[in-house]
């Protein structure tokens, strides 16, 4: 597992948006910008079932996560890993990330299925950082 500096972390602390890519069927990257965060360990994201970002994980759980600084483009990080997808704690965390980047609670979509995706560090680079 690779190491994030602590001011690497910082920038996945703060309401920094991150762009998620994951590998289509056909190899091709998928884009995606998502609200980002850090458990301690793992780089973590939320996203809904029926998506691309968990149809292409559960083929292929290969993605890099990016971080930019909202303050300073200059300075970010990327995080290559495998993700882990899981319900549990799902719906709690999009609410806590709402939190975070809205200043107000998730309100829950009717028949949406909330997905919580860990990524566990194996390569990390940076600029300005």
């Amino acid at each position: 597992m690779a190491a994030l500096t602590d001011e690497q972390v910082r920038l996945l602390q703060e309401p920094n948006f991150a762009t998620v890519a994951t590998l289509n069927p056909d190899g091709s990257p998928q884009l995606s910008i998502v609200w980002i965060d850090w458990d301690g360990e793992h780089v973590l994201f939320n996203t809904a079932a029926g998506r691309a970002k968990p149809r292409n994980l559960e083929r292929d759980p290969r993605l890099s996560v990016l971080v930019i600084d909202r303050e300073d483009g200059y300075r970010w990080v990327a995080v290559h890993g495998a993700a882990e997808i899981t319900t549990a704690g799902a719906d709690e965390h999009i609410d806590k990330l709402a939190r975070k980047y809205t200043g107000e609670g998730w309100q829950p979509k009717p028949g949406e299925r909330r997905l919580l995706v860990r990524v566990r560090p194996e390569r990390v680079g940076a600029y300005g950082l």
